[in-house]
């Protein structure tokens, strides 16, 4: 792919992925220990069958359940949809489908800001919410993903038409249907949109922890990281920390490593969207590495927000070298033109993976997780007992 590497709406793999490289057993060996850093207190099932070193195909990661951690609720809905709500309240966001598609074409972070805010202006009201929530579940189901930690952004969407009782009701209302007809386990993080500032910090703050909200886990920070400190929105954390919620922020997308540390000693982060840049830091690897705190990795998404240039400048190999835990996530899917199972076979491309790999990448998601003991377990057998079961 290289520099070449332009994300497309259509974008599929034959089965097998005739571009995935695959090691010899001497690099396999030496590239299975070193992916065993992802997932290092469950190791990688040891069962025959599926896990032979071959190709891996299309089918086999279609049908690898899965977990995802670092996706956005908004960014996730389908172009499909965003034509249905651009065609129902007509605005800036084109509802024919090639225009839309060129809609999605960004040429840096803040293009990609500016047409995600005129998506969020197309939910007006909560049946608009219960919608593209749903959606996205059944979306997410498709591609065998049982388990989603999904990143909402109440402030852009509460209003005085669409006050926080009813969002959190239609969210709640597709979050139980997903479990009911697809087996789908959403939970919530609740983010503060940087760019908005302490206003946006102080409603998110107030959202998450003035109500009851079933699946709430994690309060986040998205948005630009340069010239918003993360410790700017320290006194939110540390009220959402104290009532029990995870602190999972972005940090070294945009900016270096040093927004990676803001968010560490700040921010309390036991994970990091993206953080990406730590890469340029060995102290900053090193205490990756010693804390377990995983990088929620999203590869096509940095390529098309032009965070690296290309996949081959990815810093994914280097972190997992250095043997920090990454996961690895969609970011905002549709918008960029990809999947879950699109970015597992091109971190099997990136990583040079087997299948038994890419067990190891669908473990480290579980672990890193803030699911239940028993929702852990429940993913943890269900990804075994794939493993194990014998190739057709």
């Amino acid at each position: 792919m290289g520099s070449n590497f332009r994300p497309m709406r259509s974008f599929r793999h034959p089965d097998p992925l005739p571009w995935v490289e695959f090691p010899t057993n001497a690099e396999f060996a030496r590239d299975r220990a070193r992916v065993c850093a992802l997932s290092p207190s469950k190791g990688i099932p040891e069962s025959p069958g599926k896990l032979a070193l071959v190709p891996i195909s299309e089918g086999f990661i279609a049908g690898l359940p899965k977990a995802e951690l670092h996706v956005h609720h908004v960014g996730s809905v389908s172009q499909r949809v965003v034509a249905e709500l651009a065609t129902r309240h007509p605005g800036k966001v084109p509802s024919d489908p090639d225009e839309l598609a060129r809609f999605f074409i960004f040429d840096d972070f803040a293009h990609f800001i500016r047409n995600y805010l005129a998506v969020v202006d197309l939910i007006k009201t909560a049946e608009d919410v219960r919608l593209i929530t749903y959606e996205v579940a059944a979306d997410m189901a498709d591609q065998n993903i049982r388990y989603a930690e999904l990143t909402v952004t109440p402030y852009i969407s509460i209003s005085d038409d669409l006050p926080a009782e009813a969002f959190l009701e239609a969210i709640e209302d597709a979050r139980q249907a997903a479990l009911r007809d697809h087996g789908l386990e959403l939970q919530w993080i609740f983010d503060i949109p940087a760019d908005f500032g302490l206003p946006a910090a102080e409603l998110t703050a107030s959202v998450a922890l003035d109500h009851d909200v079933p699946g709430l886990v994690g309060f986040g920070l998205g948005g630009s990281d340069l010239g918003f400190p993360r410790s700017m929105f320290r006194d939110q954390f540390d009220r959402a920390r104290a009532a029990g919620l995870h602190s999972v922020p972005h940090a070294g997308e945009t900016a270096g490593p040093e927004s990676v540390w803001d968010a560490l000693i700040n921010l309390g982060a036991e994970r990091i969207e993206h953080g990406d840049a730590a890469v340029a830091d060995h102290r900053l690897l090193e205490y990756l590495v010693a804390h377990q705190i995983a990088l929620d990795i999203c590869l096509t998404s940095n390529v098309a927000l032009r965070v690296v240039s290309d996949l081959d400048h990815h810093p994914i190999r280097e972190l997992v070298d250095a043997g920090v835990t990454i996961t690895i996530n969609t970011d905002d899917p549709p918008m960029v033109g990809t999947n879950l199972n699109i970015e597992y076979a091109i971190a099997a491309q990136l990583l040079k993976l087997d299948e038994r790999g890419l067990i190891a990448l669908a473990l480290a998601a579980v672990d890193a997780s803030f699911a239940s003991p028993e929702t852990k377990n429940s993913l943890r057998a269900q990804i075994s007992s794939y493993a194990a079961t014998p190739a057709p």
